[in-house]
């Protein structure tokens, strides 16, 4: 790969990171919105933080095996799911089906980010391909499991 392509490819593998790091973000306000009244949500929303924390530490070491530097925070996306999450849970008064709405609609968006990522025209080697793919696989079950919930709670 060229420098070109690597740089390329190393600045798509940081907004995956950062869509990671919102996602992370997002989860820990849920948390702070339903600690005291749903000990399931707590469960699903820890396992769904960690989740991104790991692919955040893959991502970051791939970044490095292509000779690249990894970046901190967040998108600018995330920062306005956050704030809107915020608005939404002030106005419904915290309630399951708002919260795991607004957790789906995070969910929607770093599944955008991840297709974004595998149509990018960055040349992806084969080895990056997978990674991105399997993360996107199971970032996909995860929208799954947060959209039944959430039309469980209906």
């Amino acid at each position: 790969m060229t420098t070109t392509t690597t740089e390329e490819l190393v600045e798509v593998l940081n907004d995956l990171v950062k869509i990671n790091n919102d996602r992370i973000e997002g989860y820990e306000k849920a948390l702070e919105e339903t600690k005291d009244i749903d000990i399931t949500l707590n469960t699903v929303f820890h396992k769904m933080a960690d989740e991104s924390r790991k692919h955040v530490a893959e991502l970051t070491q791939q970044i490095h095996a292509l000779g690249g530097e990894s970046k901190k925070g967040s998108t600018n996306m995330g920062k306005i799911y956050r704030a809107w999450m915020d608005v939404k849970a002030t106005v419904t008064g915290k309630d399951r089906t708002s919260i795991l709405a607004s957790c789906e609609y995070g969910e929607d968006q770093a599944q955008k980010a991840y297709e974004e990522a595998l149509a990018s025209d960055a040349d992806i080697d084969v080895e990056t391909r997978q990674l991105i793919t399997s993360q996107k696989e199971s970032l996909k079950a995860s929208h799954d499991n947060i959209k039944q919930m959430r039309d469980a709670s209906k």
